[in-house]
């Protein structure tokens, strides 16, 4: 995240089916689809933004609306919207049980010299057993799983950054002897490596190791203390790692509108995928009360912003005041609010001092 804006923008693309909210109250329904992934990747750059970040998925969710259930690879999607772009960082998301970091590393160092430095990865412990099922992989308990993903980002950075050949690692889930891979990024000391949790595990993984910490707060409580404790963690370690929010944004002139937008989201709540979604992630959703099911239908989980065009951004400046360093937007129709974002909500956020 290249920017000096004191707020980075970007992103949180479909590139899959029915994405962002479980509904079947869809404007755009082959928004996930390449070709429109590639108008919105292109509509960002011209409205200002700074990034964009791709969900990945190996298999969906079901339902009506057969949430996921199309989906587009992240390190091929990157690499052909870094080719369609000039300026925007494109983030790919790895699963790490899916990958070797040897394998990775060459996909990540290739990715960033053909867009000059603009490519990231975002890293995923794993939790989708039945993904990991489908592929014969067996699914670690949690804290295993983190301790896996910290020797994967920590061979991530040795073949980014130590003389090709001489990069040696022995652990109980990786043997590397004579790493090499060349060559090696264009982008110093490395790109960045994001990581999404929220978990005490997540949260010392983050601030050990990676670069950005990605949440999906439901509140603007949870927004505030996951923040601030990713950043007094960071700051203890000697580090300086960034916090981006996935925030859904619904404006318009008519301040009532995004309320019936909002209605005809929960109205059209996906139940069969929802209760899906919660029992792959190991909850009980009979814990869930409606307004978490609500919650679900209208945003996926993210945090949601309604109103006008001056409330979306009398939001984001709350949430910078707040600690945020980026916010990650999602819409219910992506192109057209991306294209909206760079003419109806940059100009204000310019007057509130939060972009240059």
């Amino acid at each position: 995240m290249n920017s000096s804006d004191r707020l980075k923008l970007g992103i949180f693309m479909p590139s899959c089916r029915n994405l962002m909210a479980l509904t079947t109250y869809k404007p755009d329904p082959e928004d996930w689809t390449f070709e429109s992934n590639r108008r919105i990747a292109v509509a960002a750059e011209n409205a200002g933004f700074d990034f964009i970040f791709p969900v990945s998925r190996w298999m969906g969710f079901g339902g009506e609306c057969d949430f996921m259930g199309d989906s587009l690879e992240t390190m091929t999607w990157a690499s052909a919207l870094l080719q369609a772009t000039t300026t925007l960082e494109v983030y790919s998301t790895v699963h790490v049980p899916v990958f070797n970091p040897v394998v990775a590393a060459k996909m990540g160092a290739t990715l960033d010299h053909m867009s000059g430095g603009r490519w990231g990865i975002n890293i995923v412990s794993g939790w989708n057993k039945p993904e990991f099922d489908m592929m014969g992989i067996e699914m670690l308990p949690h804290e295993d799983r983190y301790q896996r993903t910290a020797d994967f980002i920590t061979c991530l950075k040795g073949l980014w950054t130590e003389e090709p050949g001489s990069f040696n690692f022995d652990s109980k889930y990786y043997k590397i002897q004579g790493g090499y891979s060349r060559p090696q990024p264009q982008r110093k000391p490395h790109p960045p490596i994001v990581n999404a949790g929220t978990s005490d595990d997540a949260r010392e993984l983050v601030t050990n190791l990676c670069d950005v910490c990605f949440i999906c707060p439901m509140t603007w409580e949870d927004t505030s203390e996951i923040t601030r404790d990713v950043k007094e963690r960071a700051a203890k370690k000697g580090r300086d790692v960034k916090v981006v929010a996935s925030v859904m944004c619904l404006w318009d002139e008519d301040p009532n509108w995004a309320e019936q937008e909002r209605q005809k989201l929960i109205d059209g709540a996906d139940h069969v995928a929802i209760k899906n979604w919660f029992d792959v992630l190991g909850v009980e959703s009979g814990s869930f009360d409606h307004h978490t099911y609500e919650h679900f239908a209208f945003t996926g989980g993210g945090l949601p912003l309604m109103g006008t065009a001056q409330d979306i951004v009398d939001g984001f400046v709350k949430l910078s005041e707040l600690g945020l360093d980026g916010i990650l937007m999602t819409f219910l129709r992506y192109e057209q609010d991306t294209i909206r974002t760079g003419t109806e909500l940059i100009p204000l956020l310019r007057e509130a001092g939060l972009r240059n």
